[in-house]
């Protein structure tokens, strides 16, 4: 088997390191990773200058680009083989509820998913987990994907890829299949002056988890809800965004 890791966090980030090396008793791992860190480029593509992959290790290859350029690249020609799987990750920090519109962790996955290759998206969720530095402190959340995939990976409808966020504790307590939570508005963006005296802007925090009663009555659990108990979240998320709920009710108001 052949498989692509990417991420956002940059190819020399602790997280995908750790993720290639649980992955490579199940076949050939390749790294595609931007250069630097790229978090927040969601599904963007580089249009406007050329992309330089640079393989600097055997089989890791750093790219001037975003996460969804080095997928696009390795299923593109970059190579004269093709991936049977694209992960991409560990990312450093969750990737849960709205997050995923901003997630380059996510956008790297369903890059692969487009090219028709089953993809997965896997973040460490914890609050310590940005000040991790060696591929050990991801050594759990690599185990489990190493053990997720050996298995069989689950089915999932075309243009579909599960978005993986695993809880930083010493113990996980097992895998519940979720629903993608949302949250609060974010936090008001924060403004300084900086020492040229320029006026700066800082983004906001992201705002809390927000419950959906309708969900609960269901018994339906939010990735909020697993990572916060400790247990591992798997959620299917899609390509397809449209409201299929709202086409008749919305085309009946544009015709009166």
């Amino acid at each position: 088997m052949n498989i692509l890791i990417a991420n956002d966090d940059g190819v020399f980030a602790p997280g995908i390191r750790a993720l290639a090396n649980a992955l490579r008793p199940l076949g050939r791992v390749v790294i595609v990773a931007p250069e630097s860190e790229r978090s927040g480029y969601s599904s963007a593509l580089t249009l406007d200058r050329p992309l330089r992959p640079i393989e600097i290790e055997p089989d890791v290859w750093a790219v001037n680009g975003t996460p969804a350029d080095c997928v696009y690249l390795s299923m593109n020609g970059l190579f004269d083989f093709q991936f049977d799987l694209v992960v991409s990750g560990i990312n450093s920090g969750a990737n849960l509820g709205d997050d995923v519109l901003y997630s380059g962790t996510v956008g790297a996955a369903f890059e692969g998913r487009l090219m028709a290759q089953p993809a997965i998206a896997v973040s460490l969720a914890g609050s310590n987990v940005r000040s991790y530095q060696s591929p050990h402190d991801y050594a759990i959340a690599a185990k489990w994907v190493h053990d997720f995939i050996a298995k069989g990976l689950p089915q999932v409808p075309p243009r579909h890829i599960l978005n993986i966020n695993i809880p930083d504790v010493a113990e996980l307590r097992g895998t519940l299949v979720t629903y993608q939570g949302r949250r609060s508005q974010s936090k008001p963006i924060t403004s300084h002056v900086d020492p040229r005296g320029r006026q700066v802007y800082w983004i906001g925090l992201a705002g809390e988890a927000v419950a959906d009663p309708v969900r609960s009555e269901q018994n339906l659990q939010s990735d909020f809800y697993a990572v916060a108990n400790g247990f591992v979240s798997v959620t299917p998320i899609q390509m397809d965004a449209t409201n299929y709920g709202v086409l008749a009710s919305l085309q009946q108001s544009l015709n009166n």
